[in-house]
């Protein structure tokens, strides 16, 4: 399921950018849950379309995130998720051919992998950005729930892009958490120096 700024002096005015990024990551999340509980669990082509696009979209805002930021090669974490992203989106469009379980092998991995990287670039940015307790919790979740995914490839069940709306929704749900708590936190920052 999100780059780091290295130079503390930049904090506040890239809160600004992070909580945007954060609501459009939640919005984006959340509109493709809602259309994989919907319209693309009966219709096949979109379902396969939607998987494809998910990691696509996470390799995109990555790279949008990190170019705010500093940039990818100052943002590591986030470079590598760009790629693993991007071979996921690839790989699915692969497993696609074969079978739903063989995508949602791909999707474990990616769930791992991505998770990892996701955790360690909300380390990095708790230092300029704070409030990134969520993220972390995210990036921990997402690789769980990437080893239940090779798990349940692995079994009989039958699989389809319903299996895989969950995992984003959690992934929705702590966009919208860091928004608002980066919201709540600026707040509280600047009220201080409002009653002052």
């Amino acid at each position: 399921m999100p780059g780091q700024i290295n130079d503390q002096s930049r904090a506040p005015s890239s809160n600004g950018w992070l909580k945007s990024y954060y609501y459009l990551r939640f919005a984006v999340s959340a509109a493709w849950v809602a259309a994989a509980f919907t319209v693309a669990k009966s219709s096949p082509p979109l379902a396969a379309a939607m998987l494809v696009a998910y990691p696509a979209w996470d390799a995109l805002a990555n790279y949008i995130d990190a170019r705010r930021t500093g940039g990818l090669s100052r943002n590591k974490s986030q470079l590598l998720n760009f790629v693993v992203s991007i071979v996921t989106a690839i790989a699915i469009a692969i497993a696609l051919g074969h079978s739903m379980n063989a995508v949602l092998s791909v999707y474990g991995v990616w769930a791992v992998v991505s998770g990892v990287l996701q955790l360690l670039t909300a380390v990095r940015r708790w230092k300029t950005n704070g409030a990134q307790w969520a993220m972390i919790l995210s990036g921990a979740q997402s690789a769980l729930a990437g080893v239940f995914f090779v798990k349940m490839a692995g079994g009989t069940e039958i699989i389809g892009i319903t299996n895989v709306a969950p995992y984003a929704a959690f992934g929705a749900f702590y966009f919208l958490v860091s928004a608002l708590w980066l919201s709540v936190s600026d707040v509280l920052r600047k009220s201080p120096r409002v009653a002052s």
